[in-house]
């Protein structure tokens, strides 16, 4: 149940930071003289950041299983967004969306491992004698 709660929170995390970068580019784009082809990998950076933060906001809130945690926060990001694209859009993942996916995973799971750590992971309790 603990790492079902700090999934929800990762997910939160990148909902959030995508949110926040797509208000951003949103307003660049339409304030400034900035193309959509020159702003792709700026896109693309964010998504990696957003992930590493999820993964980050999961482990520490997990404080254990950094790598399990990270790993099930970007696979269902993942997922999400294959079933978008499949049932949405009616399109399938290309080789390239596999790698960013892949570097996602990774993000994810480095960003959970961080966030365990720096939360100092759970304490196991010792009886007083």
């Amino acid at each position: 149940m603990k790492t079902a709660i700090s999934v929800l929170f990762g997910w939160i995390g990148i909902i959030v930071v995508m949110l926040a970068a797509s208000i951003i580019l949103a307003l660049l784009l339409r304030f400034t003289s900035l193309g959509e082809s020159t702003l792709e990998l700026v896109t693309l950076l964010i998504s990696f950041l957003a992930l590493f933060i999820g993964g980050f906001i999961a482990g520490l809130k997990a404080k254990h299983k950094g790598i399990i945690v990270g790993a099930i926060t970007s696979i269902l990001f993942t997922l999400f967004v294959f079933f978008y694209r499949f049932l949405g859009v009616e399109a399938s993942f290309t080789i390239v969306q596999f790698v960013h996916h892949a570097a996602y995973l990774l993000l994810a799971m480095i960003g959970a491992i961080i966030g365990v750590n720096v939360s100092g992971g759970e304490v196991a309790e010792q009886s007083g004698n």
